[in-house]
């Protein structure tokens, strides 16, 4: 495990309810409700939040890596996220899928970019052995 050098950030939630419930940051700035995955409703899903999350977080860590290699970063980058939740034998787990959209790099360049990406990004750190992940490029 490894430890942080410093911490930049702190986000702090509180949810009550579980998946028909509500969680809310210490700022306001989110505020939701929850519903269980397909149910009717209006909330979102943890999932969903894990997904759109993931799919920022990545597009920041290519930026990053992107500064470093000296390439500029297409203006319509885009990661769409899926994640999969579903049962391990007695208990739950998910499972994702990240597609990465380069448009206008070489094909060698945007999979260097987004190997290298999964080195930085922290919920790519968090989830490396210990969920399936697989990626995809289109350029």
């Amino acid at each position: 495990m490894s430890k942080l050098d410093k911490v930049l950030y702190t986000a702090k939630t509180h949810a009550a309810g579980g998946r028909e419930g509500v969680a809310r940051s210490s700022d306001g700035r989110l505020d939701i409700k929850f519903s269980r995955p397909g149910a009717a409703g209006e909330g979102t899903n943890p999932e969903q939040l894990f997904a759109a999350g993931w799919s920022a977080c990545f597009i920041g860590a290519m930026t990053v890596v992107a500064g470093r290699m000296k390439i500029a970063l297409p203006p319509d980058t885009a990661v769409d996220a899926e994640v999969d939740l579903g049962p391990v034998g007695e208990a739950f787990g998910i499972a994702a899928r990240l597609t990465v959209s380069l448009p206008g790099l070489d094909r060698e360049t945007a999979e260097r970019l987004v190997e290298t990406a999964h080195g930085v990004c922290p919920y790519s750190r968090a989830t490396h052995g210990n969920i399936d992940v697989t990626t995809a490029v289109t350029v």
